[in-house]
């Protein structure tokens, strides 16, 4: 994995003049609650069937809103899924990456996002 941040605030800073401020919470809202369900789901599911397809969502959703580091884990396990591996994809790992990037989002947005 590149050695980057977990959050590119650049990206956020982008996003949130192209939707405007007005909209920006409504689109964050929408990115959290379409996230946790599909990672909720990989919690709780055993069967690795639709694995690629559900990293390969998080991957784009995780990008359009600066969680780079998330991006890169969803990417890894999505390129496995894709080789017949993906037994071998660290779910914990993903799981903890976007665990730490909300985190981490929620608790800088307002001080990074001050401009």
């Amino acid at each position: 994995m590149r050695d980057i941040q977990m959050i590119q605030w650049a990206r956020v800073r982008e996003l949130r003049d192209e939707v405007g401020a007005d909209d920006f919470g409504d689109l964050v809202d929408l990115f959290l609650t379409e996230v946790e369900e599909v990672v909720d789901r990989l919690r709780s599911q055993e069967d690795r069937t639709d694995l690629e397809q559900d990293l390969h969502f998080l991957k784009g959703s995780a990008l359009s809103l600066g969680f780079e580091t998330f991006s890169d884990l969803c990417e890894t396990g999505e390129t496995l899924s894709a080789r017949g591996k993906a037994a071998q994809v660290d779910l914990g790992a993903i799981l903890e990456g976007y665990d730490q990037s909300r985190l981490r989002f929620l608790a800088d947005m307002s001080r990074e996002l001050a401009s």
